[in-house]
């Protein structure tokens, strides 16, 4: 059972410094609308963000 709350919260750092540098960074590459996005905009996305980070970093990398 310890070994399930070790990999959720090693998902869950993963994905959440994934979600922070997205935001800052990747989510401009991604859809060109969000370029010059608000802070608001870049709060809003970063739980989404870090919740489905390898559905994103996958379709971010398919991108390049």
């Amino acid at each position: 059972m310890m070994w399930l709350l070790i990999a959720a919260a090693l998902y869950a750092t993963l994905g959440l410094f994934f979600a922070l540098w997205f935001s800052l960074r990747g989510v401009q590459r991604m859809d060109p609308a969000a370029v010059g996005a608000s802070l608001a905009f870049r709060l809003l996305i970063l739980p989404g963000a870090t919740a489905l980070w390898p559905w994103l970093l996958s379709a971010y990398r398919g991108r390049s």
